[in-house]
């Protein structure tokens, strides 16, 4: 199966949807499919005064067409509602052709923060954007219930995955940090909330690995915290095995795969009782979900890092694959995606 997907989020960008995207790609070529990428590279890009650091893609019709008519696929799914998704949504509805979206980031919560506009605007705003597609994925069942009782329809699943040789517990970095080590990565933006982390009264050392816009202003709110900067492959792997609990404090995400990456690397998960943690870990031996998050830490101390490594172990992201083509196949024939066909406007005979 020849399939196209539109994300706007993309390289260099260092996030749980680009990650997922690229993990997925190589997992559908063992599996017989092949993911094309329509991407914002190549389109001309302005700033967002509200996301310091990130540029979004300005597509244009045309191009827009070109790209997909070049890829002639069987399947399309949007990934993102940003610049390109929403174009990439156009082109399927003027052509009439069936499309795929997820449901990976709370904008709407997001926006929220950074602008006081009421997230019920940006559900409204979505709602419509996820309406037209045949299937929206989510990942998790909380998820799907929540955007059920916003009136989302026709939700689907799409579980994440972990790749467990890169995430592995085999050598740890050393870090010459008093123990226990709590540390927390990712994207240190104000939508992360890691302040409910840094704020915390916790034994031995609390640490971020990531970069972001936050980062200066917490650097100097939260001195004796250790920022180590972004760390990717092996650099990274080597950081989650050395610490003793991967704190997760954001109340915004979807799912978070840095969890399953963090457990692959043997360190258990405390985190707040939100769409995500609540899934992830739920009930397992793996990790602490409280409201209480300085309990959640000291509580994911006592975990087993074999449980969390073995745990990881059986959430593939070869399975993650599998389930996202069978929704894309799953389509009723009649609505399968067909490329356009190209029209010379110059030779066409009017009706």
């Amino acid at each position: 199966m020849r399939i196209l997907v539109a994300t706007d989020a993309w390289h260099p960008q260092v996030n749980g949807v680009v990650r997922t995207l690229t993990s997925l790609a190589r997992s559908a070529a063992t599996l017989g499919a092949d993911i094309n990428f329509l991407t914002p590279d190549g389109f001309p890009s302005v700033g967002m005064p509200t996301y310091p650091g990130l540029r979004v893609a300005l597509p244009n019709r045309r191009e827009i067409a070109r790209r997909i008519e070049e890829a002639a696929p069987e399947a399309i799914h949007i990934a993102t509602e940003g610049p390109i998704g929403w174009a990439v949504r156009g082109y399927c509805r003027r052509n009439k052709l069936a499309f795929t979206t997820s449901y990976t980031t709370r904008f709407p919560e997001y926006v929220s923060v950074r602008t006081g506009i009421p997230d019920s605007v940006g559900y409204a705003v979505l709602r419509h954007f996820h309406a037209a597609a045949s299937m929206t994925m989510v990942a998790t069942e909380s998820l799907r219930q929540e955007l059920s009782d916003r009136g989302f329809r026709r939700l689907g699943f799409w579980t994440r995955g972990v790749d467990t040789q890169l995430f592995n517990p085999d050598a740890p970095a050393s870090l010459d940090l008093p123990r226990p080590i709590f540390m927390t990565m990712g994207r240190v933006a104000v939508e992360k909330n890691l302040d409910a982390f840094l704020s915390l009264d916790l034994p031995g050392s609390k640490v971020v690995v990531g970069d972001g816009p936050q980062k200066p202003a917490l650097q100097q709110k939260y001195p004796d915290a250790v920022f180590l900067g972004e760390k990717k492959g092996q650099d990274l792997t080597s950081h989650l095995a050395a610490a003793d609990v991967f704190v997760f404090p954001s109340l915004t995400d979807t799912f978070g795969v840095v969890q399953l990456e963090a457990l692959a690397c043997g360190t258990p998960v405390a985190a707040f009782p939100v769409t995500g943690p609540k899934d992830v870990i739920a009930d397992h031996p793996i990790g602490a979900i409280d409201s209480d998050l300085r309990s959640a830490c000291l509580r994911a101390l006592t975990m087993s890092r074999a449980t969390c490594r073995n745990f990881a172990l059986e959430r593939s992201w070869e399975n993650s694959a599998r389930q996202f083509i069978g929704n894309l196949a799953a389509l009723q024939p009649s609505r399968a995606p067909r490329p356009a066909r190209r029209v010379d406007r110059r030779t066409a005979v009017p009706n």
